[in-house]
C-alpha cells in the first residue's frame, strides 16, 4: 500500500483544497492529512482560522479522498510523521517549492501546482 501525506490549514474548504486532495490521493492508496491546529496557526503562522480545528477536521474527514487526519502542531514534526506512518510520498502546493526537500531522504517529495484562481486568503478578503 502506497501512503501519501500532505499538510495544511484547510480553512474555508474550497475546490482548490479538493483539487490538491484528489491529486494527492492519485499518488497512492492511503491519504493522510496533517491539519494545522488552531494554536500552531496562530502562534507560528500568525493566522486566525474562520473554523476551529475540530470543524476543519470534520470537514476533511467527510472528503472521500482523505483516509486519516492528524494534528499538525509544529513545523518540525514532518520527518517523524513520515517515518511513523511509513509514508511513500509527501505532497504540498508549489508555493512551498524547495522548503521540504529535506524529506527526500525519507520519501518522494512532490510539489503540486496550486489552483490559481482560488485561495482562502482571497475568499476572506471578498467577505470583508
Amino acid at each position: 500500500m502506497r501512503r501519501v501525506i500532505t499538510y495544511g490549514t484547510f480553512d474555508l474548504l474550497h475546490y482548490g483544497h479538493i483539487n490538491i486532495l484528489r491529486r494527492a490521493k492519485q499518488k497512492g492508496d492511503y491519504l493522510i492529512v496533517g491539519l494545522s491546529t488552531d494554536e500552531f496557526n496562530w502562534e507560528s503562522k500568525g493566522k486566525k482560522c474562520f473554523f476551529d480545528y475540530e470543524k476543519r477536521k470534520h470537514l476533511l474527514e467527510a472528503v472521500r479522498y482523505v483516509d486519516l487526519v492528524i494534528p499538525e502542531e509544529n513545523w518540525d514534526q514532518k520527518t517523524a510523521d513520515v517515518q511513523l506512518y511509513k509514508v511513500d510520498t509527501f505532497v504540498i502546493g508549489d508555493d512551498w517549492k524547495g522548503k521540504f526537500d529535506y524529506l527526500k531522504d525519507y520519501c518522494e517529495v512532490v510539489y503540486f501546482l496550486r489552483t490559481p484562481e482560488i485561495s482562502t486568503t482571497e475568499i476572506k478578503e471578498k467577505l470583508k
